[in-house]
């Protein structure tokens, strides 16, 4: 008899299903879920925090098109990882966190972290399921991952109870579950394309806005055709950016406010009229503006604007069709007209005013003197991960991108603590296709302090144990305290009495333990799985 475990079945099925990195904290009751993992082939990293775990795996999602693995323990362990699934739905990236959770009969018992992890994540994703048994495990994670990236890509949820873990089924009896197919891509109406290129053609101002769906969709080859087919000026969102490269001729970024505020006619290309595009209305756009909307989600079409055309779809098809019709019509937008020389006047300004600061040599440095600087020396094909407030916000401005999904910021919901997360993925991705791209991550000290501890697991490796002689010591002093680092009973008394009788500053001791060292032998195991 070949018999298999839950856990087993969990990495194997994540495995089939192309699933090829996960991020987590392992603990009671999943720690078997991520050595089957590892045995399967599926690259672990160990975080410091559920949350930047999930915003971990869900940036694997965006960069490669499947969504990475967020591996937690329950109740709390769940908890701190609802922001990045919330993060992920928000921004529509795919990711899939597995949970382990109470067992099955000590339900409504006051378990060990019970709590209800299917009911509270369905406010946070598209899918949120409990295999009904270990035989059911394949066909649901199939289903999470196939929910996470087909429509509009968002995080699921798969609930594992802690006495599935362990348990052991026939592998005979469990069902053999396929790779799921690719998203199925979909055209829009002839009618609709002729229609929008209509509406191109009889505008004065016309723009086209690049949003990170264009990015994810991987419109990017389509989309250089049609705009220098086209000859249409266009400014990304800012994880649009590189989807064109920011120095393209057809770039206005640099009159971002000129070109929203003025322009008849928008191509609105993966991007939702949401905040960060002011939603489309005055007094940052024009009231008679005329939209093109350009989705793979019917419900978002009409949101706060209705278009003047909507074509629903898959982006880089589309993009494609409205190439096609461009180039059998023979349309070019005119290069002389009024609306390229105002849009190419703003630009000229702007980029002088930014550069008048950035030339600047008062001290402490202004934002735009650092920017300049950084730019000049970071390699073209970087990854640039940025959050903060003024540090994104100005960085965006000033640090180009010319690749696409070479940009990871606060993104639709503004979530600041991202950073560290972010960039643990994108280094796991370049260590796996060995591009010999670097990742820049830049990051308001505000925003780094969210999830600052993940520099511990930068510096792992393999990531998948804590570094053993960590200086948490040298932190504090790092912050003005007094840290001390202890390794024997004489510098533990030593740091504690200095410590104790210190009341100005605080103090850390940072006590070095045998790695074998455990609990004296106890007569039942600490997490007792009674017979109720």
């Amino acid at each position: 008899m070949d018999e298999v475990t839950g856990a087993q079945l969990i990495a194997e099925s994540l495995k089939t299903q192309r699933v090829e990195y996960m991020f987590g904290i392992v603990g009671v009751p999943v720690i078997e879920v991520a050595m089957a993992a590892q045995a399967a082939g599926i690259k672990y990293v160990g975080m410091r925090n559920e949350q930047a775990a999930c915003y971990a795996a869900s940036t694997i999602g965006y960069l490669t098109g499947r969504p990475g693995a967020c591996l937690v323990v329950s109740g709390p362990g769940l908890i701190h990882a609802l922001g990045g699934m919330a993060n992920a739905n928000m921004n529509c990236w795919p990711v899939v966190v597995i949970g382990g959770s109470s067992d099955r009969n000590q339900e409504t018992a006051g378990a060990f972290q019970e709590f209800p992890q299917v009911e509270a994540c369905r406010l946070y994703s598209k899918f949120s399921a409990r295999p009904s048994s270990l035989e059911a495990i394949p066909a649901v994670i199939e289903k999470a991952v196939r929910t996470s990236i087909y429509g509009r890509p968002g995080a699921c949820y798969v609930d594992i109870a802690g006495d599935m873990v362990n348990a052991k089924v026939d592998r005979s009896k469990v069902r053999v579950v396929s790779c799921c197919s690719p998203p199925p891509i979909s055209l829009a109406e002839h009618s609709a394309i002729t229609e929008a290129l209509a509406v191109l053609k009889a505008a004065k101002r016309p723009l086209v806005i690049i949003g990170k769906g264009a990015a994810y969709g991987r419109a990017e080859t389509a989309l250089k055709l049609f705009v220098e087919t086209s000859g249409l000026p266009f400014l990304p969102t800012p994880m649009g950016k590189g989807v064109l490269p920011d120095d393209h001729p057809n770039c206005v970024a640099a009159a971002r406010s000129r070109a929203l505020l003025q322009a008849d006619v928008v191509l609105l290309l993966g991007a939702r009229l949401n905040w960060i595009l002011h939603f489309g209305l005055p007094p940052r756009f024009d009231p008679d503006v005329r939209i093109i909307q350009i989705d793979l989600c019917p419900e978002e079409m009409g949101n706060n604007v209705r278009p003047a055309v909507a074509l629903l779809g898959d982006i880089s098809a589309i993009v494609t069709q409205l190439l096609e019709c461009a180039r059998k019509d023979g349309w070019k937008y005119p290069s002389d007209t009024e609306w390229w020389s105002t849009l190419k006047e703003k630009v000229a300004a702007n980029t002088k005013i930014s550069k008048a600061l950035a030339l600047q040599s008062a001290l402490p440095m202004n934002y735009y003197t650092v920017f300049h600087h950084i730019s000049q020396l970071l390699p073209h094909d970087c990854i640039i991960v940025s959050e903060g407030a003024n540090t994104m916000d100005i960085g965006r401005t000033m640090l180009n991108n010319y690749l696409p999904r070479h940009r990871l910021d606060a993104g639709t919901f503004g979530t600041m603590g991202v950073g560290l997360g972010f960039a643990i993925a994108a280094a796991a991705v370049e260590r796996s296709e060995n591009k010999g791209r670097r990742i820049v991550c830049v990051e308001g000290d505000s925003a780094f302090g969210f999830s600052g501890m993940e520099v511990e697991t930068m510096c792992r490796a393999p990531p998948v144990t804590l570094l053993p002689e960590a200086r948490y010591d040298e932190v504090m002093t790092a912050f003005g305290g007094r840290g001390f680092l202890v390794r024997t009973v004489e510098e533990l008394h030593s740091a504690l009495h200095l410590s104790l009788s210190d009341w100005e500053s605080p103090s850390l001791l940072n006590v070095l333990i045998d790695p074998s060292s455990d609990r004296k032998q106890q007569e039942f195991p600490w997490l007792t799985r009674s017979n109720l």
